[in-house]
């Protein structure tokens, strides 16, 4: 039951009991959060062109979403990638390149781009592809804004949940879905594992960097452990729908733009050393009230 372990002993505690999504949650009433649509002067227009990039580009993504047609080709790793991720990230590549002509460009699905202003964009076109090939609505488009080797904004886009998160550092993180405005994230502040949802994209890769003991330790002790991972896993974070996500394994532009929505969101992101990077080759998301003892186990491995 992998994808669906359940603590029945852990559920006792009432704070899992109740419905109420801020139940245990984090909060952060700083001055200086400032919504999305009050960003347009920050650094020269990017981050609001961040959050609009990355809406075209996951709303190109559903003209081929749940077809029956869909060719899905093989990389050299043996992961699949379809003509919708190339697209997307096309689309991404040419409009930054009109914009901002001298930002660098990393992503997934091509080379990366030089750049000379000191500020570089890492793209995701579809963070889930098994999951989009398989019509599943969990998968997600990524898009970060890095300025001088340090993430400065980033964008979790759910096309087929209509549903956008995007944080600025040091402006908080938002969550729009559909045509409703701006909303705060928080992560919840849980205090223990065995009170937590841990998420994860797929059980064998633990055992696939030998921490078959980690997924274990960390599953046994959680109250409700389930398959909801990539980019949709961390966005559970940060809306405190879930409390821990980990990625035993992961590029740049898996987690760049997840660091600063779940640390806007009051929570913690790191790769499995505890060095605050999205470039460390794995990753863990998760409260702050729960962090330090993840990341103990964690370090097991």
């Amino acid at each position: 039951m992998d994808a669906g372990q359940i603590n029945q002993g852990a559920l006792q505690d009432e704070s899992l009991s109740s419905s109420h999504p801020s139940t245990g949650s984090f909060r952060d009433d700083r001055e200086d959060s400032r919504d999305p649509e009050t960003w347009k002067e920050l650094h020269g227009g990017r981050l609001s062109e961040m959050v609009h990039t990355a809406t075209l580009a996951g709303d190109h993504t559903l003209k081929y979403f749940g077809a029956f047609d869909l060719v899905v080709d093989a990389k050299t790793d043996d992961s699949p990638v379809t003509i919708a991720d190339r697209e997307a990230e096309d689309l991404v590549r040419r409009r930054i390149g009109q914009l901002f002509a001298g930002d660098a460009v990393a992503g997934e699905e091509m080379e990366d781009k030089p750049g000379h202003s000191g500020y570089r964009w890492i793209v995701d076109p579809i963070d889930g592809t098994k999951s989009f090939i398989c019509g599943v609505p969990l998968y997600s488009t990524l898009l970060a804004l890095e300025f001088e080797n340090e993430i400065v904004g980033g964008v979790i886009m759910l096309p087929a949940l209509r549903t956008t998160l995007t944080a600025a550092i040091g402006y908080g993180c938002y969550q729009k879905q559909g045509t409703t405005g701006w909303n705060r994230t928080f992560c919840r502040d849980h205090r223990s594992i065995d009170q937590c949802v841990f998420v994860h994209s797929q059980a064998d890769s633990f055992a696939a960097r030998g921490a078959e003991s980690v997924y274990q330790s960390i599953r046994g002790r959680a109250a409700i452990t389930r398959t909801w991972g990539d980019g949709y896993g961390y966005a559970m974070v940060a809306t405190g729908r879930a409390d821990v996500m980990i990625d035993p394994e992961c590029n740049l532009w898996d987690v760049a733009a997840v660091l600063p929505v779940i640390v806007e969101s009051g929570g913690r992101f790191s790769n499995w050393k505890g060095e605050v990077t999205a470039g460390g080759g794995d990753g863990v998301g998760c409260g702050a009230g729960v962090y330090e003892e993840v990341l103990r186990t964690l370090r097991v491995d």
